[in-house]
């Protein structure tokens, strides 16, 4: 008797189940586009502080807004080599004498500054973050951007640019920004040709440039600038300023 084959069991494709979505986590999800963004802000902080290492900045915020307030300023970058070596030293003796001590943020002065319950201690190079990378107020949130930069611009920049960029950025008058306009606009001179006690003045109505005079100075401006003259040869003569000069 002829054996008839056994039928062929048809099985059903067994179906593919979709994997499962993780669960929401806005918590995860936040936290994750926020170190996104941090790690973002620390990328561009990166490339501004190496860029404006070699790329002289034409612009400050705080100069935008003067100059969306006023309508114009005047403003003129001055190479390192154009400014009489003499007024650098004036503005590290009229603003932070340690300049060539420190590492951006003088804790010494800071310290001295909380003790007796004022502010103030801001060195150079915390002054010259403030103007070329932030804003002008009393905030912690900008003390703190600036405590954390000043150490990386320190680290990337040369004191000596670091001083030049202060030169070019700081306001001497209403509207009048750089230390080479300032010459001009006070004595008729250029940056190159100041002389110790013009270089000494000019520092000396730093930092309220709009209440004080550097052509006509009150008693308390003459007597700083007396101060600061003394203090830019005492810097010269005992090293201080050996690291810019």
């Amino acid at each position: 008797m002829a054996r008839t084959p056994a039928k062929k069991s048809k099985r059903k494709p067994a179906k593919k189940t979709a994997p499962k979505r993780p669960p929401f986590r806005p918590f995860a999800w936040l936290f994750g586009w926020m170190f996104r963004l941090v790690m973002l802000a620390l990328a561009f902080a990166a490339l501004a502080i190496f860029a404006f290492a070699v790329i002289n900045p034409s612009m400050t915020p705080y100069m935008y807004s003067e100059r969306q307030r006023l309508g114009a300023i005047e403003h003129e970058w001055v190479d390192w080599d154009d400014i009489a070596s003499v007024m650098p030293r004036s503005a590290v003796a009229a603003e932070d004498a340690n300049y060539c001590l420190h590492w951006g943020l003088d804790v010494t002065a800071i310290e001295r500054a909380l003790e007796d319950g004022r502010g103030g201690a801001s060195t150079i190079s915390q002054q010259v973050v403030k103007n070329v990378y932030l804003w002008h107020g009393r905030s912690w949130f900008r003390k703190a951007l600036e405590a954390v930069i000043t150490p990386a611009v320190e680290l990337v920049w040369t004191k000596e640019r670091i001083l030049e960029v202060y030169l070019n950025v700081a306001e001497f008058d209403e509207g009048v920004f750089g230390v080479g306009v300032a010459a001009r606009h006070y004595f008729g001179v250029e940056a190159a040709d100041l002389t110790p006690i013009q270089a000494a003045r000019l520092a000396a109505i730093l930092p309220s440039p709009k209440s004080r005079s550097a052509s006509n100075p009150s008693d308390f401006v003459r007597s700083r600038a007396n101060s600061i003259r003394d203090g830019a040869a005492t810097i010269a003569r005992d090293g201080r300023a050996g690291c810019f000069q």
